[in-house]
């Protein structure tokens, strides 16, 4: 049986790597040091909504052998709400991940900082982060490759090695089990806390998975007969990743007296308390949860890009390749002269959450198309699960926004 599940992995690894990355270290490291275990519950509701959004996005690639975004291009007729549409995706998605992609290197330079000292070589006045050139190498070596099997292997190796570093690491710190418990399942909400639930689901509910999803089942899976496997492989890495966040909630409540801003101060916070392993395990998760995102937010938006403007979506085609070099080059640019990017990447997974009902709304419209899915559109339950997860979304976002205003 294990066996079977290796053979037929597919893109839902890829997709908890995309989400896990030094936003979700940080939103969790946050949420763990100012709220304890209070708001796994919100880590919970995450993990069964981007289930239920990220099974459409593969159940859509899979049927239509199309992108979210072509499908979307393809089925609004007008011309006026197509173009919006089209600069919302873009907008969100590209020049989001542009923005992303410095703080995606930035969290795995973090995790080597920690380890090995900060390496920098200075060019005139500029010091440039050695780490953050070796990074962007790595990343474009692995997508100028342009072999999918290459990439998912890759990609899979990373996320059990962040798995693991950070599952013991929040082992080591001995919980008490009966308040991380308590945390999961009894739901703690506040004004205080509104805006870290929000960042949480945000960071978790990633609106570029969607489109990247139902992009990489293409190139995994051909036959409707596949589906079986597509949902095995989304409800196993879903759920994954949301215990490896999960875990670094529980290490970061472990600690009291000590300012944390970001995953490497929680690393040196645990080292008097539970000695050098704990800070090593935790570097190495948080390397491995940067290097992870900075190659799938490059991916996403060569794939978004690709299917809003009717381009081949080919790995190796010249347009494709030039978007993700275009997101790879900003990222290693911004990180490499120390463009601080904790604040900037908090708030943009409260953005991230705010976009969240946008895409889920198109996602659930094209979901009830017979003419795109036949026989394998929404049932009636998917669409409750659905239509919940959004009205959820929106109430989150209305309420960051009154909070943010001071109206709360």
């Amino acid at each position: 049986m294990i066996r079977n599940w290796f053979k037929n992995i597919g893109p839902g690894p890829l997709v908890a790597a995309a989400f896990i990355g030094p936003g979700t270290v940080t939103v969790c490291t946050l949420a763990g040091i100012n709220f304890g275990f209070a708001l796994l519950w919100a880590m919970v509701l995450s993990i069964i909504a981007t289930v239920v959004l990220q099974e459409m996005a593969a159940r859509l690639g899979i049927i239509s052998k199309k992108g979210l975004s072509e499908v979307i291009r393809s089925q609004i007729s007008n011309p006026l709400l197509r173009t919006l549409a089209i600069i919302l995706i873009l907008s969100a998605i590209v020049i989001g991940n542009a923005a992303y992609e410095a703080g995606n290197i930035s969290g795995s330079i973090l995790g080597l900082e920690t380890l090995f000292g900060s390496q920098t070589i200075a060019i005139g006045r500029v010091n440039l982060n050695l780490f953050s050139i070796l990074i962007g190498i790595i990343a474009f070596v692995l997508l100028y490759i342009g072999n999918y099997k290459v990439l998912e292997k890759t990609l899979i190796s990373l996320v059990i090695l962040m798995s693991l570093a950070f599952l013991i690491t929040a082992i080591m710190t001995k919980p008490d089990w009966s308040e991380v418990f308590k945390g999961l399942f009894i739901p703690n909400f506040s004004s205080e806390n509104i805006l870290t639930v929000i960042a949480l689901i945000g960071t978790t509910v990633v609106p570029y998975n969607l489109f990247l999803h139902a992009s990489l089942v293409k190139e995994k899976w051909k036959n409707e007969t596949d589906l079986k496997f597509a949902r095995k492989d989304t409800i196993i890495a879903v759920v994954l990743g949301g215990v490896v966040s999960m875990c670094i909630m529980i290490s970061a409540a472990a600690i009291k007296s000590f300012e944390v801003n970001n995953a490497a101060d929680l690393a040196k916070g645990l080292e008097p308390l539970f000695g050098n392993y704990a800070s090593v395990f935790l570097s190495v998760g948080l390397f491995a949860a940067g290097i992870t995102s900075a190659i799938t937010a490059p991916l996403a938006a060569a794939y978004v890009a690709s299917g809003c403007l009717g381009w081949s979506s080919n790995m190796k085609s010249k347009r494709f390749r030039l978007v993700w070099i275009f997101i790879l080059a900003m990222g290693v640019l911004f990180s490499s002269i120390g463009f601080k990017s904790i604040e900037i990447i908090k708030f943009a997974q409260v953005a991230n959450g705010l976009l969240l009902p946008v895409m889920a709304g198109f996602l659930l419209w094209i979901m009830n198309k017979s003419s795109i899915l036949g026989k394998f559109k929404n049932t009636l339950l998917q669409n409750i699960f659905g239509i919940a997860i959004l009205v959820i979304a929106m109430f989150l976002g209305v309420k960051s926004i009154l909070k943010v205003f001071n109206l709360l």
